[in-house]
């Protein structure tokens, strides 16, 4: 195996990981709203996840472990991603805030900023923030 298809093959996985943890958050509720599948789709799309993998990962998101990213630019990229799963149907349940809390965990936060972390994720979303801005604010949110 040559060392590009190691590296393709690990960013797969990421992506796997990534993909199969949002859907989760998705599925948090009992319910995939329109929004979510939306979403989903897109999001497939720009994670490179084949039909038969995104197929494969909505029977059983909990085959892929969530691998979190070693910076903190696309930590900060994966906690967006997954709070918008999170607020993809604009109504905000205290089981989808914790889903979410924990997978902030597993994306390497720690355990005493958490929680501040996560509201000011969503309520960086429920402004309606880009990527760009969402990513200035929360590195810069302890200044």
């Amino acid at each position: 195996m040559s060392f590009s298809d190691l590296f393709d093959s690990e960013f797969k996985t990421r992506n796997k990981g990534h993909f199969s943890a949002i859907v989760r958050v998705a599925t948090s509720d009992g319910d995939l709203s329109k929004e979510e599948k939306e979403f989903l789709d897109k999001l497939a799309v720009r994670l490179e996840i084949s039909p038969a993998e995104y197929e494969e990962i909505l029977e059983n998101p909990l085959k892929y472990p969530i691998n979190p990213p070693y910076s903190y630019a696309h930590r900060l990229e994966r906690l967006y991603d997954l709070s918008r799963m999170v607020y993809a149907d604009h109504i905000l349940g205290p089981k989808q805030k914790e889903i979410l809390t924990r997978f902030a965990l597993a994306l390497g936060f720690t355990p005493g900023n958490v929680n501040y972390i996560v509201d000011k994720a969503l309520s960086l979303l429920v402004m309606g923030v880009d990527l760009d801005t969402f990513t200035f604010e929360m590195t810069h949110m302890n200044k």
